[in-house]
């Protein structure tokens, strides 16, 4: 989409204010998104993906950029910005023009260039609106008593965005789905911990009550400006688990080639440094989201790739 295209309101930001505000929210990921390494196609899609991910997670946290701009660009009035799941409707009906809806292309510029991205790798729609399915549930559900309804959650939310890649770069057999779903889980469940004191700060709480109930914790405690010995206790247990899904989901390294190699062992490599990070400063994630140093991402990306068994 080219700044003078017909299609924008007079009133909305340029594409390029969009990309750069991706670009920024990008790098301060867990793991590299699109990195420098592979095929221009490639990182155009997985950015074109990422762009479209990040615009949904910043409706759903009301996040957006102040004015109504977005909502503006979805056929909006600027006083929906504050109606979630108004703007994640209109964002649905915006996808389905991507996919060729019959009212014309897509109106919002990440959309717009999601577009070619979709008909060139033939994506399929039901993980794009998973995703907007999972901020939909964000706004209704924000307690989980069981770590299997979490599952279900991260199915939609994470568990999508693995797909899409292995969709994107033409590798996805049944066996790779299953063990990028648990990757995904994982890097889920660590960016669930790193973000504990942020997420309550939105009412919501991504560790299940009965693991909480299990180790004593009450929601109380997860206000604290410090975690006490049952938080730490609660969030090495999470953190364990999402170790256990890593090396479950590990062998999709192996399993491919190249390139996509060193991508997806950035993936593995960035959600274990997220956990390393996390056990390092005592499992107290409450003052703020430990961050794994890019020594540390570099690091467990280089053993991923010495340790991932290879097939084929």
């Amino acid at each position: 989409m080219t700044p003078g295209h017909g299609l924008r309101p007079p009133s909305a930001p340029a594409p390029g204010a969009h990309a750069g505000a991706t670009l920024a929210k990008a790098a301060s990921e867990n793991f590299p998104v699109a990195p420098a390494f592979l095929p221009r196609a490639w990182r155009q899609g997985l950015m074109a993906v990422y762009g479209y991910a990040r615009l949904v997670d910043d409706i759903g946290d009301g996040d957006l950029a102040p004015g109504g701009r977005d909502a503006v660009l979805l056929g909006l009035d600027p006083a929906a910005a504050d109606d979630r799941l108004a703007m994640l409707d209109a964002l649905e009906a915006d996808l389905l023009r991507v996919f060729g809806g019959t009212d014309g292309p897509p109106r919002h510029p990440l959309l717009l260039a999601l577009q070619p991205v979709v008909r060139e790798h033939r994506l399929s729609p039901e993980h794009f609106l998973g995703l907007i399915e999972a901020n939909r549930q964000d706004q209704r559900v924000t307690r989980y008593e069981t770590y299997g309804q979490l599952l279900a959650y991260c199915e939609l939310s994470a568990n999508t965005v693995g797909r899409l890649v292995l969709e994107l770069t033409g590798t996805a057999t049944p066996e790779r789905i299953r063990r990028s779903d648990a990757i995904c889980t994982a890097l889920q469940i660590a960016e669930h911990l790193q973000d504990v004191a942020e997420d309550l700060g939105r009412d919501r709480i991504y560790l299940p009550a009965e693991d909480m109930a299990r180790f004593r914790v009450a929601e109380a405690d997860l206000a604290a400006p410090t975690a006490g010995a049952s938080v730490r206790s609660l969030v090495a247990f999470e953190t364990e688990r999402a170790y256990g899904l890593l090396e479950e989901g590990t062998p999709l390294v192996g399993s491919v080639h190249g390139r996509l190699r060193l991508l997806l062992a950035g993936f593995v490599g960035g959600g274990r440094a997220a956990l390393r990070a996390i056990s390092a400063a005592g499992f107290d994630v409450l003052p703020g989201p430990p961050k794994p140093t890019r020594g540390l991402l570099l690091r467990e990306v280089a053993a991923v790739l010495r340790t991932a068994p290879r097939k084929g």
